[in-house]
């Protein structure tokens, strides 16, 4: 069946199309198997817009249809409309959106030796993964290398921790240390307990920032690839931070030090 405007209309939960929305919204590893990502929500769809991206599919719940702006209905290749409660059941949200996106999984960059970059090691927490990239992304850090065992990058907790940021970065996932190898800029280690004091030292720019696992830190073999240890002062007197704070409090002291280096 066609709705107006072109759109296929979709009212059966069998669909092809909507079983590998349900995958790619419940499984944080589907897009690696499926080469494609779901973006739920209009924030997601705007950011991915505004970065020049044509969605392979866009998708509407049959309520919201008839109001949705006009650029986002001609924005994909395909625009599907799908029964409401359909388009529910597809979530993985206690409030789910009225639309969204498909677009084909983007094939991994090469990486760059010179650029600014980030570096995580074995992170677990999705939600910390995607603040990671959006502190990241704002702060001038434009590559981000993430190892085995981190979270899936473009899982759809990342994307939304993301807030968009996933667009406009180099996203390199699932390597093994030995790519580092690659880097010619500095690494640059985060730790609790050993190195510069951030708020003393002058940092190294560009350099690669390296933020470890949420209990264990980074690993003694990536620690031991650094040419600098980096500790946050915390006069309260916690014996850590979260690995997503601490990493806008570096990235951010690290891209100001960029602006002064390159306004002298």
């Amino acid at each position: 069946m066609t709705s107006p405007a072109g759109a296929n209309h979709i009212s059966s939960r069998d669909n092809p199309l909507l079983k590998d929305l349900r995958k790619l919204a419940q499984d944080p590893g589907a897009y690696r198997k499926l080469g494609r990502v779901w973006l739920e929500g209009d924030h997601l769809c705007r950011a991915a817009l505004a970065r020049g991206i044509r969605p392979a599919v866009a998708v509407f719940s049959e309520s919201f249809w008839p109001s949705a702006p006009a650029e986002w209905a001609s924005s994909a290749i395909k625009t599907v409309v799908v029964d409401d409660d359909l388009l529910r059941a597809v979530s993985g949200l206690e409030s789910p959106a009225p639309m969204g996106f498909v677009l084909d999984l983007p094939a991994r960059p090469e990486l760059l030796p010179d650029a600014p970059s980030v570096v995580l090691d074995r992170l677990q927490d999705a939600g910390n993964a995607g603040s990671i990239l959006r502190s990241a992304a704002a702060f001038g850090f434009k590559q981000v290398i993430a190892l085995k065992g981190t979270a899936a990058l473009w899982a759809p907790k990342v994307l939304r921790a993301g807030m968009g940021a996933h667009f406009g970065l180099r996203l390199i996932e699932g390597v093994e240390a030995d790519a580092l190898d690659e880097l010619k800029v500095p690494l640059v280690a985060t730790s609790s307990h050993r190195g510069d004091w951030l708020h003393e030292t002058r940092l190294p720019h560009p350099c690669a920032w390296l933020l470890g696992h949420e209990g264990q830190g980074v690993s003694a073999a990536l620690e031991a690839r650094a040419s600098r240890h980096i500790r946050i002062a915390q006069p309260g007197g916690e014996e850590s931070l979260n690995v997503a704070a601490a990493a806008a409090i570096c990235l951010h002291a690290s891209g100001a030090a960029a602006l002064v280096q390159a306004a002298s």
